[in-house]
C-alpha cells in the first residue's frame, strides 16, 4: 500500500515558525529575570543566615518575639558600613594593624587572608589601574584575539630579563569570567580598548552576543605599537 502524498502547507509551517520564533523571544525575556532573582535569593539568604552564628537570645527574631523579611540583610550591611566608618579613622585603623598582624602570626590562614587582601585593595584602590583597561591580545596563538583586562604594569624582575615592558593581563573564560589565565605580554603587542569593563563582561558573558553598539564620545580603539 502506497503512502499518501504529503503536500507542504505553507501557512503550518509559517505558524510553526511564528510560534519558535514567540517562544524564544519569552525566555529571552524570563530567563534573565528569573536568574537575577535566584542571585537575589541566594545572596540574602547568605546574609540572613549569618545571624545564625548569634546566640539565640541575640537573635532578631527572639528579640523582637516576631519574624521580619529581610532584616538580616539589613543589620549585615549597617555592620559592614559601621566597619568601613571605623576603619577609616586614626584609631580603627590602629585596630585594622594589629588585627592583620594577629593573623599574620596563624599559618596558612594569614597566606589565604593576606592573598584576599591585596586582590581586593587593589582591584578596588581608588585611582588603581587593575581591571580599569579592556585590552585586545593575541591567545591563544597569533591572529586569534580576545578580551583581556590588564591587572597591572609587568614586574620590574620580568621587565629586566626579557628587555621589554610588559603588562600583566587577566583573560576571562566565557560565560563564567571569574576563571581565567594570567599572561604577561609586551606593552607594545596589545590593544587598548575604549570599551568600558562592563561592557566587555557582557561580551564575555553572552558569547559574544551583546556587543558595544559603539565607542564612548565617537572614539576608536587606540592601537598602541
Amino acid at each position: 500500500m502506497e503512502k499518501p502524498i504529503q503536500i507542504p502547507n505553507p501557512k503550518r509551517e509559517q505558524t510553526l515558525r511564528n510560534l519558535k520564533t514567540y517562544f524564544i523571544s519569552g525566555l529571552l525575556v524570563w530567563l534573565p529575570i528569573l536568574v537575577t532573582l535566584l542571585v537575589i535569593k541566594f545572596l540574602v539568604d547568605i546574609l540572613n543566615n549569618i545571624l545564625l552564628w548569634l546566640p539565640k537570645s541575640f537573635q532578631p527574631d527572639h528579640l523582637l518575639g516576631f519574624h521580619v523579611p529581610g532584616i538580616g540583610v539589613l543589620i549585615v550591611l549597617a555592620i559592614i558600613l559601621f566597619t568601613g566608618m571605623l576603619a577609616a579613622n586614626f584609631f580603627g585603623r590602629q585596630l585594622v594593624t594589629l588585627w592583620d598582624a594577629f593573623i599574620g602570626r596563624i599559618p596558612l590562614v594569614r597566606t589565604v587572608h593576606a592573598g584576599v587582601k591585596q586582590i581586593l585593595e587593589t582591584v578596588f584602590k581608588p585611582g588603581g589601574t587593575s581591571f580599569r583597561k579592556v585590552l585586545l591580545v593575541e591567545y591563544p596563538r597569533a591572529g586569534m584575539w580576545t578580551i583581556a583586562f590588564q591587572t597591572g604594569d609587568g614586574a620590574a624582575e620580568v621587565d629586566a630579563s626579557l628587555g621589554e615592558n610588559m603588562v600583566s593581563l587577566y583573560v576571562p573564560t566565557t560565560p563564567n569570567p571569574t576563571s581565567g589565565f594570567l599572561l604577561m605580554v609586551p606593552k607594545n603587542k596589545v590593544i587598548e580598548l575604549n570599551m568600558s569593563v562592563e561592557q566587555a563582561l557582557k561580551f564575555v558573558i553572552s558569547l559574544g552576543v551583546m556587543q558595544p553598539n559603539h565607542f564612548p564620545n565617537g572614539t576608536s580603539p587606540k592601537i598602541e605599537r
